[in-house]
């Protein structure tokens, strides 16, 4: 649904890669799950040296998120496709730390360890299933629709 314009390879491109900051963030979610199928970790084996840059300096991710709200998605000059997919993987970030905080300090002292593990999994499962759909319609020249977060994109890019 390109709408608003055709899309070249580089807009498609350019749009992807904002996916992989809660790509990233999200690992923190997938531990019980990787730890029972290690075989997943295969899907984050390209993202190593980026994964080592975005642990190692300190604030990385609040660097990220700032850099990409101000210079990207508040920048009219860039096409719309990318500012669209990026303020998307930028609520789709928010929403991964919103699910941190409610899960670290409300259900795991609560004691509860099959609930609190199957909350992470699900968590972890859900953003690899948003996360690649989204890369998926940006690479063809699609803006993917996520339910409630598209709205709110559209509601924030003009």
């Amino acid at each position: 649904m390109t709408w608003r314009g055709s899309t070249d390879a580089k807009d498609r491109i350019f749009a992807s890669l904002p996916y992989l900051l809660p790509l990233i963030y999200g690992l923190q979610f997938g531990v019980y799950l990787l730890r029972q199928f290690p075989f997943l970790g295969f899907i984050y084996l390209p993202l190593q040296p980026l994964l080592a840059i975005y642990y190692g300096i300190p604030f990385a991710g609040i660097v990220i998120f700032f850099i990409l709200f101000l210079a990207v998605v508040r920048n009219e000059s860039i096409s719309h496709f990318i500012r669209f997919n990026t303020m998307q993987a930028i609520l789709l970030d928010i929403f991964l730390i919103l699910c941190s905080l409610v899960l670290n300090y409300l259900v795991s002292p609560l004691g509860l360890v099959l609930i609190t593990q199957t909350l992470y999994n699900v968590v972890f499962l859900g953003m690899l299933a948003a996360c690649f759909y989204s890369i998926v319609q940006s690479l063809l020249g699609r803006y993917a629709e996520i339910p409630t977060i598209s709205e709110a994109v559209y509601a924030q890019v003009r």
